[in-house]
């Protein structure tokens, strides 16, 4: 099951579904509505052109297309109801609100026929597409490729069970790790294919879609520490819940046949706020860079005059799921900060220059990063990226820090707002708080209050 190759076809198929659709209801709309012959006139051709790219929109907003994989029939027949009704809608206002009419029962009339015919012809093939791909997963032909993460009696206990199951519900086991070397009992079953310490190059070697943690839920710390080394990746994380998960209901079942499970997922933001939060991001940073380019003239004349060197600031630092990237600011130091190795600034850092310290108070040194996240870089709002030699010190202490490598690192963060610049790596461990907490609590009005305060900031001149 390539899934980029059913994403392609769910695609076509609804795109030549709604063309189909809507020439069915212009037909309609001519013939039983307004009385008239049905003619294939440009109006015609044009809808026929446009009005699928609507109901795309819509789909794509409802994370449908996210991954087609793991649809299910009743998933598709909820994402497909509400999609139409929204579609409905919108077309109503967009194209039939102004329909010369004899009466509001036309409209009502123009709208159920609207939504049955776009439900059907649209459910179909959808329907007949996600039960093969289910078919294939209960019959064991199809599935994700899975790493079990302990090799003691537990770790036997959960791959029978699973195994033993009258379906199979999309494990593909490759293999197994352990964690203290020494319990393989899983060997006789499945592949051993190393120690926990090397679990991010067996994911990647393997190319690894789920990952289940066979440890008792009570061993918080192994457990902690092994999800937040494979949320870096995009790997789906299951660990094995006790009585107080279950009764407190955090355990995932979306499938009858499916093994006690929790599934860790750290996408709290629904796909369609990630789809307009990647749009504003684009939107709003190519209209910042515009609109500031005055802004940044002064600037450079400023940052070239206060002391010799470059304009901008070049610097590596670790983007989404761990990546790397040159992020650019204005310069706020002199050259040659950091001659004898990597160095955090301080309140009173004499490196800083006159201008560079009013820069940073205003946050002013941060707007060349638009460009960051025009290219997809960074973001507008998401946790602040920081160099691999401080992370590597960071995740020794704490290894949840790695979680921040999760989505999009942003120009302002919580941690930014809250904490403002660290100085060394325990206040990083204070602002990391407040990032996890943005990072659990991710929506589009927390972006947008995150944006407001840093405003204040930038006008007050109040930032440390």
């Amino acid at each position: 099951m390539n899934a980029r190759f059913l994403t392609c076809l769910i695609i076509s198929l609804d795109w030549a579904a709604s063309c189909l659709g809507w020439g069915l209801f212009y037909y309609y709309r001519k013939t039983g509505i307004e009385g008239e012959a049905f003619v294939a006139t440009k109006a015609f051709y044009l809808g026929i052109l446009l009005v699928p790219i609507v109901w795309l929109l819509i789909y794509l907003l409802q994370g449908t297309y996210h991954d087609v994989r793991r649809l299910h029939r009743l998933k598709i027949i909820n994402l497909t109801f509400v999609g139409t009704l929204l579609g409905v809608v919108v077309l109503f206002f967009l194209l039939l609100i102004d329909d010369e009419i004899s009466g509001y029962k036309q409209y009502y009339k123009s709208l159920f026929v609207l939504f049955a015919l776009q439900f059907s012809v649209v459910f179909i093939p959808r329907f007949t597409l996600v039960s093969l791909i289910v078919k294939r997963i209960h019959s064991r032909k199809a599935g994700f490729k899975t790493l079990i993460v302990g090799g003691s009696d537990k770790a036997v206990e959960i791959y029978n069970e699973i195994e033993d199951l009258p379906k199979g519900i999309g494990h593909n086991f490759i293999g197994f790790i352990n964690i203290n070397g020494v319990d393989r009992e899983l060997e006789d079953k499945l592949t051993y294919l190393g120690h926990i310490d090397d679990v991010e190059s067996i994911v990647e070697k393997y190319e690894i879609e789920e990952v289940i943690i066979a440890l008792e839920s009570t061993e918080h710390n192994k457990i902690k520490a092994i999800i937040s080394r494979l949320e870096v990746g995009e790997v789906r994380i299951r660990v094995l819940p006790d009585m107080y998960d279950i009764l407190a209901g955090t355990v995932e079942m979306s499938n009858i046949f499916g093994a006690l499970l929790i599934d860790v997922n750290s996408e709290v933001m629904p796909v369609w706020q990630r789809i307009v939060k990647r749009g504003f991001d684009v939107v709003a940073s190519a209209i910042a860079l515009i609109l500031c380019l005055p802004l940044f003239i002064v600037l450079a004349v400023l940052v070239k005059t206060s002391s010799p060197g470059p304009i901008f600031f070049l610097q590596d630092r670790i983007g989404k799921n761990g990546r790397s990237f040159r992020i650019i600011k204005f310069r706020t130091m002199v050259v040659n900060a950091e001659a004898s190795g990597p160095q955090l600034s301080s309140s009173n850092d004499p490196r800083i220059t006159k201008i560079g310290r009013f820069m940073r108070k205003t946050r002013l040194d941060e707007f060349p990063q638009f460009y960051n996240v025009l290219v997809g870089d960074m973001s507008l709002v998401g946790p602040r990226p920081e160099r691999q030699f401080y992370i590597d010190q960071i995740v020794k202490i704490e290894p949840q820090y790695l979680e921040l490598t999760k989505v999009r690192p942003g120009i302002t963060s919580w941690g930014q707002v809250k904490y403002g610049y660290a100085e060394n790596v325990t206040q990083m461990l204070d602002r990391m708080k407040f990032d996890l907490l943005y990072l659990k609590n991710r929506s589009l009005s927390l972006d947008l209050k995150i944006m407001l305060y840093t405003i204040l900031i930038i006008f007050k001149g109040s930032g440390k």
